[in-house]
């Protein structure tokens, strides 16, 4: 069978076995979906199947064979040859797989250039936006001339997708590929990996959203500390689990909506009648909000709505070109939220990668945090150990940096850091979208709990509409700058008023019944 087949993949770090004996067959027509915990060897297996291993890992296989072609003792020469014409890989963090300085036409058709090089001029160009088009990033031509810092996340990373596709591979290996992407995107993106797969491309798809698991996937193998601890056909896994593991990511994915008393106390935070322009386009668009202490409040919409350019306007890193905001009974600007009134408002952004200094470890990273939060420095380490406790993370990780952790593992870090300070208001930008379902679980009891701990106002930036379900009591949702929609979650997605959001509620397969 050509395809995919790996047999006794093992994968070694410094302190030890990462991955212990991986075995996989991928078939053409086929996705199989590998999930697990963030740090149970998902990704690090991905690049392995690319000879992309990171510095200090070695990786050695009985078998692997890659579209028919033994690939077990390959160079990196060698690699370069395979890489993008018959597998491809669509990494999980698109800002630090595109390259800042070329335009997005220009990474789509690298494969193309390398692997084809008898297509040129007129001919590259259509493919280039016939790539585009697949993968519904809208105005393809204006895109391909655009960077990757002019782009949302979402749309930075369907642009990734298509430079993946762009070569036609044989062999696509999709990690975490919806992770930035609203549900409306992530469901036409979800429906091509299929289309791609039923076109004869073998997928492997790896992921810790167990919806996008089951609406793409034909097999299932779950992975847990570098181990293959069950497998199977998709609907007969996720409806009878075996393994305690897969119970627990399975039970973790739904949740119970919030049912809390309205708060009649004054608002921590108002904003009236925001507007936020970026040249012609308002990014946001005549928005008002109010925001009180224990209640949280969630932003949805899909990507290029004015999520983040709302959520930057509230931290105070941006201001308004129109209307006004308070907070705590005070006008509320970029020039106020300065010194110790920065640390009373704390953004959890989208992209951890980003946010971590690579060159500092996470105890560096918290201790910061924390003395700006006022701990005496014999206090210091005992908070951050605490801190790390709070996300699911153990004390030694103090000693790693960014590079060393998983997309999961970054974004816990992220959010430690922003409750070393114990704000009032914490605004959290896609904060759980890279984690998998049992962790995301943990990380929202966290949040809830230090909510009630602390009487602590959220704002919650998400495009995952089952999250918000969990965690919000209020919800507006975004399009085009405008909030289209707003109320109580149970309301309004019990009876949704606006078309565009009926289409969310759907595209995330909750309806009217996700009240």
């Amino acid at each position: 069978m050509s395809g995919l087949r790996v047999r006794g993949l093992r994968i070694d770090g410094s302190t030890g076995a990462i991955v212990r004996g991986l075995e996989l067959d991928v078939a053409p027509g086929e996705c199989v979906a590998i999930v697990g915990e963030s740090g149970t060897g998902k990704s690090v297996s991905a690049r392995a199947l690319l000879g992309l291993l990171p510095a200090g890992l070695t990786a050695r296989t009985d078998e692997l064979e890659v579209d028919g072609v033994d690939a077990r003792s390959f160079g990196e020469r060698q690699w370069r040859g395979l890489r993008g014409d018959r597998i491809a890989l669509v990494s999980q963090d698109a800002l630090v797989s595109l390259d800042p300085l070329r335009r997005i036409g220009a990474e789509v058709a690298e494969p193309v250039r390398i692997h084809e090089p008898d297509v040129r001029g007129t001919a590259l160009a259509a493919r280039v936006r016939e790539s585009l088009g697949r993968v519904s990033l809208p105005e393809p031509e204006t895109r391909a001339r655009q960077y990757p810092h002019e782009l949302s996340g979402g749309l930075r990373q369907r642009a990734l997708i298509a430079s993946a596709l762009a070569a036609n591979p044989a062999v696509l290996v999709a990690d975490e590929p919806t992770t930035a992407l609203d549900a409306t995107v992530q469901a036409r993106v979800l429906d091509l990996l299929r289309r791609i797969a039923d076109d004869g491309v073998a997928v492997v798809f790896i992921s810790h959203d167990l919806g996008a698991v089951a609406r793409v996937a034909d097999r299932v193998v779950v992975m847990h500390e570098g181990r293959i601890v069950e497998t199977g056909r998709t609907a007969e896994l996720l409806a009878s689990p075996r393994d305690p593991h897969t119970r627990a990511l399975v039970e973790a994915v739904s949740h119970e909506p919030l049912r809390r008393a309205p708060r009649t106390d004054a608002p921590i935070f108002t904003a009236d009648a925001l507007t936020k322009r970026f040249g012609d386009r308002k990014a946001v668009d005549d928005v008002s909000i109010e925001l009180r202490r224990g209640r949280t409040l969630a932003v949805v919409g899909e990507s290029g709505s004015g999520k983040t350019t709302l959520a930057r306007l509230i931290v105070g890193v941006s201001d308004p070109d129109a209307g006004t905001m308070t907070f705590a009974g005070r006008p509320w600007s970029s020039r106020v939220a300065r010194g110790a009134a920065r640390t009373r408002v704390q953004l959890v952004q989208q992209n951890p990668w980003g946010a971590l200094d690579p060159r500092w470890t996470v105890g560096r990273t918290l201790t910061e945090a924390v003395a700006a939060g006022g701990v005496a420095r014999s206090e210091r380490r005992s908070a951050v150990a605490a801190l790390l406790e709070e996300v699911g993370l153990s004390p030694a990780f103090v000693r790693h940096r960014p590079a060393q952790l998983s997309g999961g593992q970054r974004q816990r870090v992220a959010i430690a850091r922003a409750l070393a300070v114990t704000p009032d208001l914490l605004v959290l930008d896609e904060p759980v979208s890279a984690l998998d379902a049992s962790v995301r679980a943990r990380i929202l009891d966290r949040l809830r709990a230090l909510q009630a701990e602390r009487d602590l106002a959220m704002v919650f930036v998400t495009h995952d509409l089952d999250v918000v379900a969990g965690i919000a009591d209020d919800v507006i949702v975004m399009k085009d700058g405008r909030v289209v929609d707003s109320g109580t979650v149970s309301c309004v997605f019990a009876a949704p008023r606006h078309p565009f959001t009926r289409e969310l509620l759907a595209a995330a397969g909750l309806g009217s019944a996700g009240a």
